[in-house]
């Protein structure tokens, strides 16, 4: 478990995670490298024909990192950058993230190596049926369900069921979450991942004292969960000044309106950039901004050893997974900068894809307001349990969540022993 002094991979951040949990719990050291090693890492070669008759071949993952408290859980990205060891340390993530709040899931991910945006509609679903197709043998509703991740949405999840349903010869809701409402999907699954992001957000606040009205915050990565965090904190009275997409951002120190921002982007625009009323701003500048609350919902490793000392903002709340590397959190902890970790601050998205789940199982559906109620209880209790487990012991919050995470699995894989 070594990585390079500087900007570390999202796999190496993940295995220096792990080590420091390790050591904490004082877990044995076969225990520990059983934990590190993903259970399945499976390649496909996914071939896709274009739209002009052009065959390209692209590649494919499925990691299934523990399976020690119940089925495997987790998101499906399209990107350019997506690898092996980006997808192992994600499911890694996610195998902590399910145990710290309490759900009876493993962690596992996956993603093709694309650029979804340069795709036509039927060139995507030919490449994710496919996809779905070479990764078939290894998912299903007792052993591991996808959802969206960075590039994925509803509609992605709709082609995965409907071709897992063909060929089990039947209708299989209970395969992937994140579906539409119509396809057995949940009230409230949309935004959950950034409603939990708010949870954390008022929590931290709440902790240190803080008002939460009137809190200025900057969001990087204004989509799927960066764009709806932005617009629920903003309904909750904070002032959001500055949020970014790939292609730039925009600032406004007297605050920017997220309900006019999203509706510009669904009307057609390719970026925040330019929009009326404000001032450009780099991805680079909005993290130094000087705020209250950062929060970071794009992509993993942009806050690194080389600007974490440029950071003002007193929280960070990671909306994305894996946003800070280990070395950033040495430079943010002597600065006195609270961090609200991954797999706490965004585990909204995997609660309610667990309601979506059990609600599939059951053929018995809850109400928006039974759901985001269930939500604020799991969240709440977790962020509870971690502060708790920090205070007492003197650890950042991240050491406290990982322990945590990492000891309810490690618990559940002695209890259940090695077979044979």
């Amino acid at each position: 478990m070594t990585a390079s002094p500087a900007r570390q991979s999202a796999w190496e951040s993940a295995l220096i995670q792990l080590e420091d949990a390790a050591r904490r719990l004082e877990l044995d050291e076969g225990l520990a490298e059983i934990l590190a090693t993903p259970r399945r890492s499976l390649t496909v070669s996914v071939p896709l024909t274009r739209d002009d008759g052009r065959v390209d071949v692209l590649q494919g993952y499925r990691v299934q990192h523990n399976l020690s408290r119940g089925p495997a859980k987790g998101g499906i990205r399209y990107h350019p950058s997506t690898d092996l060891d980006e997808v192992k340390a994600l499911a890694m993530w996610m195998t902590w993230k399910c145990a710290l709040i309490g759900i009876p899931y493993g962690g596992a991910k996956g993603g093709v190596t694309v650029d979804p945006r340069l795709l036509s509609l039927g060139e995507l679903e030919r490449m994710t049926r496919r996809y779905a197709t070479e990764i078939l043998p290894i998912i299903g509703p007792e052993k591991d369900i996808p959802a969206p991740d960075v590039g994925t949405d509803e509609q992605t999840m709709s082609w995965i069921m409907d071709t897992y349903s063909v060929q089990s010869g039947y209708t299989v809701t209970g395969v992937v979450t994140g579906k539409p409402v119509s396809l057995g999907g949940s009230q409230g699954r949309a935004g959950a991942t950034s409603r939990g992001v708010m949870y954390a957000t008022m929590a931290a606040l709440r902790e240190a004292g803080r008002d939460l009205r009137g809190a200025r915050i900057a969001v990087q990565g204004f989509g799927k969960v960066g764009g709806l965090a932005a617009q629920f904190l903003h309904d909750a009275g904070c002032s959001v000044v500055a949020v970014s997409d790939v292609k730039g951002g925009v600032y406004n120190s007297r605050g920017l309106n997220p309900v006019a921002l999203l509706r510009h982007i669904r009307a057609g625009a390719e970026s925040v950039v330019g929009y009326p009323g404000t001032d450009p701003i780099s991805n680079e500048e909005l993290l130094e901004l000087d705020v209250d609350v950062l929060v970071p919902a794009a992509l993993e490793g942009v806050i690194h050893e080389s600007n974490a000392d440029q950071i003002r903002a007193s929280f960070i709340v990671e909306g994305a997974n894996g946003p800070t590397t280990p070395n950033a959190d040495k430079v943010l902890d002597a600065k006195g900068v609270t961090v609200v970790p991954d797999i706490l601050a965004n585990a909204g998205g995997v609660a309610v894809s667990y309601f979506e789940w059990v609600q599939d199982l059951q053929a018995y559906w809850w109400t928006e307001d039974e759901v985001n109620d269930r939500l604020r209880r799991m969240m709440d209790t977790a962020y509870d349990e971690v502060s708790t487990l920090a205070a007492t012991h003197d650890l950042s919050l991240r050491s406290a969540a990982q322990m945590i995470g990492v000891g309810r699995v490690a618990d559940a894989h002695r209890t259940r022993g090695l077979y044979p």
